[in-house]
């Protein structure tokens, strides 16, 4: 039986698009909104007549895609959306899917583009979470990123979050920036633990291939990030946020700790406890844990029915596929739609590659051998063996019993040393 599922929604609209993003985002074109959610509900309104008047055998297993647990509007600066449109959109998935009481439902927000008015009406709409994207609190390396909001803008969009009955936030920062000293980072975590979010991610920069910090590191006008300084910076956001009462559940993302939670393994129908909080991210868990999930939108990437697909980039034409469609749903393999350019049907060994990849960034749950052998029938060790064996040597992962945030059970899961060397970690497990 197909797990619940989630739904993504790409937002490709900012006022500007910021030196250091690679996202599938545009600067200047915020007139074109209105038709760009009219083409999110027609590709929505599509895939759930795909599932209701599939034409093959699939009706039933297609019909467990209808129950969605989590929705996330990502960009882009989805808040440019009004809340009338979101409401639109909202009815649209409302009409074609089950979403699930207790969903959770989060819109990616920039401090400086919400309004408290606007916030209570999101929140009425079924909104419950916001990530806001904060970067830094130093007014110089948010000059540089070429951000459009001080740091006086966050303290008032959470401000304003919170009376409109906001309480599930999640604060993002950017750290390993040109220039960057760890006594800035100190700072920057101490001020956004003094605002208590909810939840709090941590990335560091990559220099891109095609974005501007890209070009200008390459020519040697940006400065590149000190590698060893990057991952004094993550060590010390490690032990300040877990002092602090979060709990790092991912190797970039923390969660206040305030109480027990249960996370169900879908796959095998059991169950294991993480003492961690009930912030987590619940739709980023659907990534991390191989689970499927719809994409709307230009150059959203989708999950499910065995493919992997992603739609078209560009906003115009995004609008133009929807818009001029005229063929019948029969002609269409769920979950693909008049706006896919890409997809890829999975293999077993795709799958067990990915589900390493991803399970592994959990650096609490990890990947046990009863979950690994339920998804795939094949042992964890019968499959991977000597590339286990090989990292466990280099000291970048561990398998062992643990009673901490696993019953009787042994997760394999990256060491601390492995959490700073993911990227070498995955390779191993890339075909």
């Amino acid at each position: 039986m197909t797990p619940d599922t989630s739904i993504y929604l790409h937002i490709p609209f900012c006022k500007h698009h910021c030196a250091y993003c690679d996202f599938n985002t545009y600067a200047g074109q915020e007139d074109s909104i209105p038709a760009y959610v009219e083409a999110l509900i027609r590709e929505i309104n599509f895939v759930g007549r795909c599932i209701t008047e599939p034409s093959n055998h699939q009706t039933i297993e297609l019909s467990n895609y209808r129950t969605i647990k989590t929705i996330f509007f990502g960009g882009g600066t989805p808040s440019l959306l009004s809340p009338a449109q979101f409401d639109s959109i909202f009815k649209a998935i409302r009409t074609n899917f089950n979403l699930l009481e207790d969903s959770e439902n989060t819109i990616e927000a920039n401090p400086g583009t919400v309004s408290l008015e606007a916030l209570k009406q999101l929140r009425k709409i079924g909104i419950n979470r916001i990530s806001f994207g904060v970067q830094s609190a130093n007014a110089e390396e948010l000059r540089m990123l070429e951000r459009a909001h001080n740091f006086f803008d966050v303290i008032e969009a959470v401000s304003s979050a919170r009376k409109a009955g906001f309480d599930n936030l999640n604060l993002d920062l950017i750290y390993g920036l040109p220039e960057q000293t760890l006594p800035t980072w100190q700072t920057t975590l101490q001020r956004i633990v003094d605002l208590h979010p909810e939840h709090i991610s941590a990335y560091a920069l990559t220099l891109e291939h095609g974005t501007p910090f890209g070009r200008w590191s390459s020519k040697g006008m940006l400065p590149l990030p000190d590698p060893d300084l990057a991952a004094e910076m993550y060590e010390f956001a490690e032990e300040f946020l877990e002092s602090n009462g979060y709990v790092q559940y991912e190797i970039s993302n923390w969660a206040k700790r305030n109480a027990e939670v249960r996370v169900q393994n879908a796959e095998s129908n059991s169950a294991f406890d993480i003492h961690h909080s009930s912030f987590v991210c619940r739709h980023n868990l659907q990534y991390w844990q191989s689970l499927p999930y719809l994409a709307f939108g230009a150059g959203a990437h989708g999950y499910a029915n065995g493919y992997r697909c992603s739609n078209v980039l560009r906003i115009k034409t995004y609008i133009e596929r929807l818009a001029n469609h005229k063929l019948p749903i029969t002609n269409f393999q769920f979950p693909l739609t008049p706006a896919t350019v890409n997809h890829h049907r999975q293999t077993p060994r795709d799958e067990m590659s990915e589900f390493m990849i991803t399970n592994l960034r959990l650096v609490k749950a990890g990947v046990t051998e009863a979950g690994f052998r339920s998804r795939f029938g094949r042992g964890l060790f019968d499959v991977y063996q000597k590339e286990i064996g090989e990292l466990i040597q280099l000291g970048l992962l561990e398998y062992k019993q643990t009673s901490e945030f696993l019953k009787n059970s042994e997760v394999l899961r990256l060491t601390k040393r492995g959490r700073l060397l993911g990227n070498q970690v995955f390779m191993q497990f890339i075909e």
